[in-house]
């Protein structure tokens, strides 16, 4: 599959954007619930739009769109309609492009692109299984879960759909079916522990799923740690020939306990190289990553 992105990713690396909940929350934005970051494209979508412009003028080329727990189940349990639920979906890739807007006004020539999030099954559940995977459905089960959410993010016309944080191979599966015919292009992103995927299959054969489906564009891992991301990428450019994305967390660890994250962030612009020679061409943040991040990535990756 061709398009405008992938041919931006042919030419260059480019950088995605960090953690849109933290950024939200540094706003002063209280997500403690179910819906987390989702929540607010009913409630208040310009603070959407606001993160993700703070997040272009850190140096973000790509905007990753606030529907990872956007679902219609989701959304059903706060008595919100398939209806509106579908509207809210398409606002999340409304609000990324008028921050693309809105960064463009100070520099016109820039080329600013949106991926549309589509989380797994595991975070419409809203306990923590999109670490663990294996939730006791089937890949027909799972398809149906994830097709009517992607047609609607498809019709938004993003410019690629990031099917993210996945735990498993059967997931990946499912999506892999799920995305076919949408005529967006896609990247595929583990959620990994080591050289394992949450649910423990071997990358090889995870990222093997990917490597001859045209509609996926690029492959790789996010909202794992910094320490696991090269040998991942490392596998899946030689499992699947294709470009590799990689935004990991930075490296600290929530605790469960105190609500609350320890440790020292290990995100550092020399691992950002070191990702970038193994092959990936898509390299941002997730958890806990914020706008300063963004911005050494940008200077530590620069357009060829």
């Amino acid at each position: 599959m061709t398009s405008d992105f992938a041919d931006a990713l042919a030419s260059g690396p480019l950088v995605l954007d960090g953690g849109l909940s933290n950024q939200l929350e540094a706003a002063g934005h209280d997500l403690g619930d179910a819906l987390w970051s989702a929540r607010l494209l009913a409630e208040d979508p310009e603070a959407i739009t606001r993160a993700h412009l703070a997040y272009f003028e850190a140096g973000a080329e790509v905007a990753i769109t606030s529907s990872y727990q956007a679902t219609f189940e989701g959304f059903a349990r706060r008595g919100i309609g398939r209806e509106r639920a579908a509207e809210l979906l398409a606002l999340s890739v409304a609000s990324a492009r008028e921050a693309a807007r809105r960064a463009r006004t100070a520099r016109p020539e820039r080329a600013l692109w949106v991926a549309a999030s589509a989380g797994p099954y595991g975070a419409m559940l809203a306990d923590g299984s999109e670490y663990r995977g294996r939730y006791g459905l089937g890949r027909g089960a799972l398809e149906r879960f994830h097709r009517p959410r992607l047609e609607v993010l498809a019709a938004a016309r993003p410019d690629v759909l990031a099917l993210e944080t996945v735990p498993d191979t059967d997931e990946a599966a499912a999506l892999l079916r799920a995305v076919r015919g949408l005529d967006v292009p896609a990247w595929l992103s583990y959620t990994v522990a080591g050289d394992r995927t949450r649910a423990g299959q071997p990358l090889d054969e995870a990222f093997a799923l990917a490597a001859d489906v045209d509609e996926v564009i690029a492959v790789g891992v996010n909202c794992c740690a910094p320490e696991d991301v090269s040998g991942a990428v490392e596998t899946a450019a030689r499992v699947t020939g294709k470009p590799v994305v990689a935004y990991p967390n930075s490296g600290e660890t929530w605790d469960a306990k105190s609500r609350g994250w320890r440790g020292r962030s290990s995100y550092t612009a020399e691992r950002v190289r070191d990702w970038r020679e193994r092959g990936a061409r898509l390299v941002g943040g997730c958890c806990r990553v914020g706008p300063e991040t963004i911005t050494s990535i940008a200077r530590a990756l620069p357009r060829e």
